[in-house]
C-alpha cells in the first residue's frame, strides 16, 4: 500500500494542538504505525511535530467565532489536504464531517464527551434554553451517526448510545500511556510531602468549592493545577479560609503534571453529579491510577467500581466536605496503606487501564476502514 492510500486527516475546531487525546495518543499511535498523520488544529502555522503534519487554523476570539469562522477554515484546510480518511473530534464539526461524506470521504466522528447531557449543565447557555438545546445537539448527533464510516467513544456508556444508530461503533478509552507518569521509588514516606493534588479544569461543578471548604477542615494541603473556568470563581474562593492551604500552579505542562504527580500522596477527583458525569470516565481519574498515587472520588456507582474493585483510593460524597477532609487526612497519616492503595492503582493501569491497550483498538479500526 502506497503513502499515498494511507493519508488521513484529524480535525478540531475547539482542541489545542497538544491535546491528550487527539494529538499524543492517536495522532502519534497512527503515525508510529505507519500512516500519513495530518492534524487540523488551532495553531499559528504549518509545521511537523512528532512526524505528524500540523495544519494551523487561526485561534478564535471567542466562543461564536470559533463555532461559525474556526468550522469553516477547518472545512477549508481538510479540502486542501485531500486525505482519504477524515477523524473529527467536536459536535460543531458534524456538518464539516457530513460534507466530507457527500464528496466521498470515509469520515470517522470520535465522541469525547455525552453532549447532550453535557449542555445541561453548561453555565454558559441559558437554564431556559438547555434542554431544548441539548434536544437539537442529539437529534444532530442521531441523524449524521448514521452516515460515517464509524463513531469511535471515549467511554464504553457513550458506545451504547451510539452502537444502537450505527453498528460500526466502537469504544476507544482515554486511559493513560504506561511510561508517561509513574516514577518508581523506594521510600514513599520520604520521597512524597504531605499534601494532596487536584490537576484539570477547574470549575464549581468539578467540585472546587467543596475541595477548598474539606481544605478548612484537612491539616494539610493541597496542589492546583490548571485553569478556572470562571474568574469569577477564583475571585470567590481566594477570600475562603481554606485557601490558604491550596498552592495554586495554574496550567502546568505534561512534564510539571508528572513532578505533582510524584510530589503528591493522593489526587482528587470530586465532580459533582452532573448528568455527564455520572458516567464519565475522567482522564485524571486514571492518571493519578498510573503515577501511583490513591485516588479520593466522588461516590457514583461506576466509579466506585472502579476504585473500590482495585481497592485504589476512597470514595466520598462530593458535597461532603467532612468526607474529604477525613480521606485526606487519613490517606496523609497512614502512608503504608496509601501506598498500597496506589500500588494497586499502578497495577490495574498495568493490566487494563492503559493506551497500549485500546490503541489496538484504533488501528483495528483504520485498518478495517482501508480494506
Amino acid at each position: 500500500m502506497s503513502t499515498y492510500l494511507k493519508k488521513i486527516c484529524h480535525m478540531t475546531s475547539a482542541h489545542e494542538y497538544n491535546d491528550m487525546r487527539i494529538f499524543l495518543k492517536e495522532c502519534r499511535t497512527l503515525h508510529e504505525a505507519g500512516y500519513n498523520v495530518s492534524f487540523i488544529v488551532q495553531h499559528n502555522k504549518d509545521e511537523v511535530i512528532d512526524g505528524v503534519q500540523i495544519l494551523g487554523v487561526a485561534k478564535p476570539k471567542n466562543r461564536k467565532e470559533r463555532m461559525l469562522k474556526t468550522t469553516r477554515q477547518v472545512y477549508k484546510r481538510a479540502l486542501e489536504c485531500d486525505a482519504d480518511i477524515y477523524h473529527f473530534h467536536d459536535p460543531e464539526l458534524i456538518i464539516v464531517g457530513l460534507r466530507l461524506k457527500k464528496s466521498g470521504k470515509k469520515v470517522i466522528y470520535d465522541v469525547h464527551e455525552d453532549v447532550p447531557r453535557q449542555i445541561l449543565s453548561k453555565q454558559w447557555i441559558s437554564i431556559y434554553l438547555r434542554k431544548v438545546i441539548s434536544w437539537l445537539v442529539e437529534m444532530l448527533e442521531n441523524y449524521a451517526a448514521k452516515w460515517f464510516d464509524y463513531i469511535i467513544t471515549a467511554t464504553p456508556y457513550i458506545k451504547e448510545r451510539f452502537v444502537k444508530i450505527n453498528k460500526k461503533t466502537i469504544d476507544v478509552n482515554n486511559y493513560p500511556i504506561l511510561s508517561e507518569l509513574y516514577i518508581s521509588e523506594t521510600n514513599w514516606s520520604s520521597s512524597r510531602e504531605k499534601l494532596v493534588c487536584y490537576i484539570g479544569g477547574i470549575s464549581k461543578n468539578r467540585g472546587i468549592q467543596e475541595m477548598v471548604q474539606a481544605l478548612e477542615k484537612s491539616h494539610y494541603f493541597m496542589l492546583l493545577a490548571g485553569n478556572f473556568e470562571s474568574s469569577d470563581e477564583r475571585e470567590m474562593l481566594i477570600n475562603k479560609d481554606g485557601w490558604r492551604q491550596v498552592i495554586e500552579l495554574g496550567y502546568i505542562n505534561r512534564a510539571e503534571v508528572k513532578d505533582v504527580l510524584s510530589r503528591a500522596r493522593a489526587g482528587l477527583v470530586l465532580f459533582l453529579p452532573e448528568p455527564n458525569h455520572i458516567h464519565a470516565q475522567p482522564n485524571k481519574l486514571f492518571e493519578y491510577m498510573s503515577a501511583g498515587i490513591p485516588v479520593i472520588g466522588s461516590d457514583f456507582p461506576l466509579w466506585r467500581e472502579i476504585i473500590e474493585s482495585n481497592n485504589c483510593g476512597i470514595c466520598v460524597n462530593p458535597f461532603n466536605p467532612n468526607e474529604i477532609a477525613y480521606a485526606i487526612d487519613w490517606l496523609i497519616e497512614n502512608p503504608y496503606q496509601a501506598e498500597q492503595m496506589g500500588s494497586n492503582g499502578r497495577k490495574s493501569v498495568e493490566d487494563k487501564y492503559n493506551w497500549e491497550k485500546e490503541s489496538k483498538k484504533i488501528l483495528k479500526v483504520y485498518e478495517e476502514l482501508y480494506l
